[in-house]
């Protein structure tokens, strides 16, 4: 196995700086070159990581050979066909910031797809490295909490009208989704990976904040496989700032509550409340610290010395997930999360929006 591990970023947008951060702390990476449409963002991203960037990714690809991964940040709408062509035409493993597709029938194409050509696909879900977060799973792992009754998700966060207007394709169905898509999905990743896998849901989604197609209110009821109860309520209609990513659950032995920017502090937990301030942090943004951690796993997987955590039946259930909760919304029932399909809404077709990001 080589020593170095070379890596390129496909878009430059708002979390682009985050993953520079984290490719850098690891030893056996190193930056390449990095891709964005945009002339000014190509410009600052050359001049400060001294990397080498090109408007079109296939551009790179020609060029930069010895690249081993490459790191989606491309608009969600844009994964699947950025992916496909990553790893059909170039044959390079792929790291899929959120979400790494927009519907189910992506992600099993896309999974073939790699398992044809041999290569990896590492799903971008770093808020299950929190310290809480990890901390908890242990916890109920070991039945700290007892049977698990009740589960509630909270998510009021702010994105104002010219949030959505620095781009096209934000607000979209076809290529960003909402509250749910965008912002929740990560939290309602984090259900799932503590408490359990989800069968049946109900929601109701609405637009308060912006002039957008798609919504940036959901509420919504679930019951696990297991038999608890959860509810959620996400908003990005919220004002004037970000306010609170809020988990909390009843078990029979007792409760907890995560809350913080992002899931990042361990606000409650009865069995041993002495655990809150130890497995607490303070984060400077909403992307927390688990990016760092996250990539040292891809490189542990990479040199075949442990397996990334997520794989391919974890990344499809969140996705499954997701879109559950729109079909429900569009068909005015509940509906099962395993039969419920893709949403007719979320991932549609838009050839002008993708024409600009091919």
């Amino acid at each position: 196995m080589k020593k170095k591990i070379f890596i390129a970023l496909l878009g430059g947008g708002r979390i682009a700086e985050h993953h520079i951060k984290a490719i850098k702390k690891i030893k056996n990476f190193e930056l390449v070159a990095m891709t964005d449409l945009s002339k000014s963002k190509r410009d600052y991203f050359n001049k400060k990581f001294r990397i080498r960037t090109f408007k079109h990714y296939t551009s790179m690809l020609n060029k930069e050979k010895k690249i081993d991964i490459v790191v989606i940040m491309s608009p969600s709408g844009m994964h699947y066909e950025h992916a496909s062509v990553i790893i059909k035409k170039f044959q390079k493993n792929i790291i899929l910031e959120k979400p790494p597709c927009m519907n189910r029938s992506q992600v099993i194409s896309l999974y073939n797809l790699a398992k044809k050509y041999k290569k990896k696909i590492y799903p971008v879900f770093q808020s299950r490295n929190n310290k809480c977060i990890l901390k908890l799973r242990n916890e109920i792992n070991k039945n700290k909490l007892g049977k698990i009754r009740l589960v509630n998700l909270s998510l009021r966060w702010c994105r104002p009208q010219r949030y959505y207007n620095l781009s096209k394709w934000r607000g979209t169905y076809s290529h960003d989704g909402g509250v749910l898509t965008n912002q929740g999905i990560h939290y309602l990743d984090l259900v799932r990976y503590l408490f359990g896998d989800i069968s049946i849901v109900s929601s109701r989604m609405k637009t308060f904040g912006a002039k957008i197609e798609v919504e940036d209110s959901v509420v919504g009821f679930f019951e696990f496989q297991n038999g608890a109860l959860g509810s959620l309520e996400l908003t990005t209609a919220a004002r004037p700032k970000d306010y609170e990513a809020k988990i909390s659950a009843v078990g029979s032995k007792g409760i907890v509550t995560i809350g913080g920017l992002s899931a990042n502090i361990l606000k409650e937990y009865s069995p041993d409340n002495s655990y809150c301030k130890k497995y607490s942090e303070n984060i400077p943004n909403a992307y927390g610290f688990g990016h760092f951690k996250m990539y040292e796993d891809i490189k542990d997987d990479f040199k075949k010395k442990k397996k990334y955590s997520i794989n391919f039946r974890d990344c499809l259930k969140t996705v499954e997930l997701i879109n559950a909760f729109y079909v429900s919304d569009e068909k005015n029932k509940t509906v099962k999360v395993n039969s419920s399909g893709n949403s007719k809404r979320l991932g549609r077709a838009d050839k002008k929006i993708s024409k600009i990001y091919k």
